[in-house]
């Protein structure tokens, strides 16, 4: 369903003379981590189990692999070689060969591996937030039941290279439409809802409800479920290029929603009681997502599947994709009588994924599958952590 997007050279971006806002601020990855030279062992006290995680690595190298052997990338003050990554992967699953015990696989991996910190927010600060897989329900013809498209990729979206991608796959890049010679912004989240693209689009599919959708697209990935049981899953194949802007924090600023009340929970019932503000309130997002079919578990960004508890989404002008981590915060369970319970967290992670709402080095969301666990986690995490990562000790201070 998804055709191949239009890649048009640097020359054509200058046309643009100015129209198109960069779509990411400027970084600095040097100053994002900084050296943890003495860590005490009992930091990285690992709670998962030893398959997720080597199943996670084992992802991120099908990744690295795919990338120049000379490809640099950068740990804060550190420089690896994609090459080197891939060493000090496949190294780690050689660790984890035997299923040591979590002490053992401490002092095997600080052997190996120098460990960095995230400098956090402005305070030190990190933010940790999760993600799931939503499952919506979908059909597949519109009727007064299903009205809400499912977008897939329209025919006249471009992107242009703007520069090397160097970061990942958001970076370098300027999405639009041509206008004549010109390439102008696409059309935003009101204009798309609007009937902008009802020659243009390809609809996917067609749901019940836009807010389903909506956060769906927050997510980045989802599963429709047909009338008849069949299930079909979605990822993200690209975006208008708009920039992502918070609903929640509007709410907040308009004082619909106490900030220490604001979950995805919170917003949705809000939305379900305010329906006559419900597409102002969407539409503040100018942000939009097109979807593609697939046939395999949620992939992350760099287009490697994401594995529940183990698959985290950084910012991706900051961080190295792929690179092994380790976060330590909390996530909720739920209790009896309809309570919940904050219990912690504390394991190794692969840095998978992004997402337009994760950026700075204070911010991490943490990928944890589908189920009713996982949709908790998702729209109640908003939790104080520290963010590690990793890189093999072989690599050169910068």
């Amino acid at each position: 369903m998804r055709r191949p997007i239009r890649l048009i050279c640097l020359a054509l971006a200058l046309l643009v003379s100015g129209v198109l806002a960069p779509i990411v601020a400027t970084a600095d990855p040097a100053r994002a981590l900084r050296p943890v030279p003495d860590p005490d062992r009992g930091l990285l006290l690992d709670d998962g189990d030893v398959q997720s995680l080597r199943e996670a690595v084992t992802q991120s190298l099908a990744w690295i692999d795919r990338q120049p052997p000379k490809r640099r990338l950068v740990f804060g003050p550190v420089a690896v070689t994609a090459a080197q990554q891939a060493r000090g992967l496949r190294r780690l699953l050689e660790l984890l060969g035997d299923e040591p015990g979590r002490e053992v696989l401490i002092a095997r991996i600080l052997a190996e591996f120098d460990l960095l910190k995230s400098v956090g927010g402005p305070g030190g600060e990190m933010l940790v937030t999760g993600y799931y897989e939503p499952v919506i329900d979908a059909a597949e013809t519109e009727s007064p039941e299903y009205p809400v498209p499912i977008l897939g990729v329209p025919d006249d979206l471009v992107e242009v290279a703007a520069a090397p991608a160097t970061a990942g796959p958001e970076n370098g890049r300027v999405i639009g439409r041509l206008e004549g010679p010109r390439i102008v912004p696409y059309w935003s989240r009101a204009e798309i809802t609007a009937g902008r693209l009802a020659r243009r689009g390809r609809v996917v599919a067609w749901a019940r409800d836009p807010v389903d959708v909506f956060f769906m697209e927050i997510e980045g990935s989802g599963t429709l479920r047909f009338p008849d049981g069949r299930e079909l899953r979605l990822s993200h194949a690209t975006t208008n290029g708009r920039p992502y802007r918070s609903i929640g924090r509007l709410l907040i600023n308009e004082g619909k929603i106490e900030r220490e009340a604001m979950s995805m929970p919170a917003i949705r019932a809000w939305l379900a009681a305010n329906p006559a503000d419900r597409a102002r309130v969407l539409h503040h997002n100018e942000s939009y997502v097109f979807f593609r079919y697939r046939d395999s578990p949620p992939v992350g960004s760099f287009g490697v599947p994401l594995t529940p508890g183990r698959s985290i989404a950084t910012d991706a002008r900051l961080f190295p994709p792929g690179a092994l981590a380790f976060v330590r915060t909390e996530r909720p369970t739920a209790a009896a009588a309809g309570k919940v319970e904050w219990t912690p967290v504390s394991r190794f992670v692969l840095n998978q994924d992004t997402g337009g709402a994760i950026r700075g080095p204070g911010r991490v969301d943490v990928f944890w599958g589908r189920g009713v666990e996982a949709e908790l986690a998702a729209g109640l995490m908003k939790q104080p952590g520290e963010l590690y990562f990793l890189v093999p000790k072989d690599s050169q201070l910068r």
